[in-house]
C-alpha cells in the first residue's frame, strides 16, 4: 500500500463566477473553464475513438506541481463519450485525459492569486472567444470551434453535430436575434458543481482491520452506509466473480464507505484504489509518455457517482 498522501474531491454548489478560468477551479460539469487559451486540443482530439462522435467535458482537477514554475498553474481536464455502446470491458478509447500548465509569470493571469471576492467587471467573462488569443469556443459545449452558423455568423461550434444540436434546441428561434445568452446550458452537458478537496483520513476501526487481514470485510454498518449513498447493488454485480474479486471489492468498500460522497481519489505517485482484481493493468499495458519516461498515477474517478451525484 502507498503512503502517499490521498486527497478526497466533492461535489459542492457554487456561484458561477467560481467556476471560471480566472479562479482556477477543480470542477465537474458544465463546459470546461480552459487554463491556457492556447494549445487547446483540436475536434479530432476530442472525439471518442470508438464511435466518433464529440466527447462531453466530465471535470477537471486543478493540481500544480510545487517546486516547477512551469507547473505552477496545472489543469487537468477529463472527456468522456456520452454513447453507452461506446463502453465496453477494459477499453478507455472513449475517454481522454488533456493537461494544461502555466509558469507564474504568463500572459493570460495576474501573477498574485485571484481575490476571494465576486468580480465587479463581470463584462470580462466572454464565453464565446477568448480575448487574448482570439480563439473561438463551440457554444454547445465550450471546446475550440470556429465554425460559424451560417445566417448570423454570431455563434460558433467544433463542428456539425453540435450546430445542429444548438439548432434544434434554441438556436432556430434566436438566430439573427440581437441579443442570444451564452450562459444557455446544453443538454448534452453534465451539470455543473464545484470540486472541493480535503485529506483522506483513515479510521480508527480501519487502522485495527490493517492488522487483522482476511476478515472479508466489515459487519454491518459500513456496508449499509455505502449501500444508501454508492448503490452498492450496483457495485456487486461488478465484482462478485471469484474469492480474490471480493476480498479487492471488499477493501474498495471498507476504504470508501467512511466517505460515500468521494468522486474522486487524487495520490499523484500514489497507486489506485480498484474496485476489482480483473482488468488491472500491468506496468506493460500502461504506455510510457512521449518523452520516454514511465508514467505515474494521479487519481481516479470514483465512477458511481455519474449515476448518483451529476445528471
Amino acid at each position: 500500500m502507498s503512503s502517499v498522501e490521498v486527497v478526497l474531491g466533492f461535489l459542492e454548489e457554487a456561484e458561477p463566477w467560481r467556476l471560471r478560468s480566472s479562479q482556477f477551479p477543480s470542477k465537474v460539469g458544465g463546459k470546461p473553464a480552459w487554463l491556457s487559451q492556447r494549445g487547446l486540443p483540436s475536434g479530432s482530439e476530442l472525439e471518442c475513438e470508438v464511435c466518433r462522435l464529440p466527447m462531453v467535458f466530465l471535470l477537471q482537477v486543478y493540481a500544480p506541481i510545487s517546486g516547477q514554475d512551469r507547473s505552477f498553474h496545472r489543469t487537468l481536464f477529463l472527456f468522456c463519450c456520452k454513447t453507452p455502446e461506446c463502453y465496453s470491458r477494459n477499453d478507455s478509447r472513449c475517454m481522454k485525459v488533456f493537461r494544461s500548465q502555466l509558469s507564474r509569470k504568463n500572459e493570460f493571469y495576474p501573477y498574485e492569486p485571484p481575490p476571494e471576492d465576486e468580480p465587479e467587471n463581470r463584462s470580462e467573462e466572454n464565453h464565446d472567444v477568448f480575448t487574448i488569443s482570439g480563439v473561438k469556443l463551440c457554444w454547445v459545449c465550450g471546446c475550440p470551434g470556429n465554425k460559424a452558423c451560417s445566417r448570423c455568423h454570431g455563434v460558433t461550434y467544433c463542428g456539425k453535430h453540435h450546430q445542429t444540436l444548438h439548432w434544434k434546441q434554441s438556436h432556430r428561434r434566436e438566430c439573427c436575434k440581437p441579443e442570444t445568452s451564452a450562459d444557455t446550458t446544453s443538454p448534452l452537458l453534465f451539470s455543473e458543481s464545484e470540486l472541493v478537496t480535503e485529506p483522506e483520513e483513515d479510521s480508527k476501526e480501519e487502522q485495527e482491520d490493517a492488522k487483522v487481514e482476511g476478515g472479508g470485510g466489515e459487519k454491518g454498518g459500513g456496508g449499509s452506509s455505502l449501500a444508501e449513498a454508492l448503490a452498492e447493488a450496483d457495485l456487486e454485480e461488478m465484482a462478485m466473480h471469484e474469492t480474490e474479486d471480493n476480498k479487492t471489492f471488499q477493501q474498495f468498500k471498507k476504504k470508501t464507505s467512511s466517505e460515500p460522497h468521494q468522486v474522486i481519489r487524487y495520490s499523484r505517485g500514489g497507486c489506485p484504489l480498484w474496485v476489482s482484481s480483473q482488468h488491472v493493468p500491468s506496468d506493460e499495458d500502461i504506455s510510457p509518455c512521449t518523452c520516454g519516461a514511465k508514467r505515474i498515477f494521479e487519481f481516479q474517478v470514483i465512477v458511481l457517482w455519474l449515476m448518483t451525484g451529476i445528471s
